[in-house]
């Protein structure tokens, strides 16, 4: 997918099938959760203790493009797109390859909040995950 360097594989589970036959809209934020936990532990790689300092989920927004089956073989594509001072945004794509052909199911975008529980305000987004996800979306 053009712009990301990230993809997680998405296993598309019965569950997530609506009587319409495709994947409920709602999963579609559940697709995108995993892919950002799974960008952070395979870009950011450093140890978090979210039960002290995590992130909060602020804003979420999704275009719907392709509805997705339960056979599709469905992967997230996920960048960190900006960086403020306690917060910061991913993007995501959603794409299905089915028959041959890669089709783009979703777009959306999500602002995390860097939350300090202890002191229960928000605190500045670490350094140390600016430089391994600049450094990872560069391509160095």
């Amino acid at each position: 997918m053009e712009g990301f360097r990230h993809q997680t594989k998405i296993q598309v589970r019965f569950k997530d099938i609506d009587a319409m036959g495709h994947v409920n809209n709602a999963n579609h934020f559940t697709y995108f959760e995993l892919a950002r936990v799974n960008y952070f532990d395979e870009v950011v790689k450093l140890p978090i203790d979210w039960s002290r300092q995590g992130i909060i989920l602020a804003k979420m927004s999704i275009n719907y493009k392709s509805p997705i089956f339960l056979k599709d073989q469905v992967t997230v594509w996920c960048r960190v797109s900006r960086f403020g001072n306690t917060s910061f945004d991913c993007d995501y794509t959603i794409t299905c390859d089915r028959e041959g052909k890669t089709i783009v199911a979703a777009e959306g975008t999500s602002t995390q909040v860097c939350f300090d529980y202890e002191k229960n305000s928000p605190y500045p987004v670490p350094d140390s995950w600016k430089k391994c996800a600049q450094e990872f979306e560069s391509g160095n």
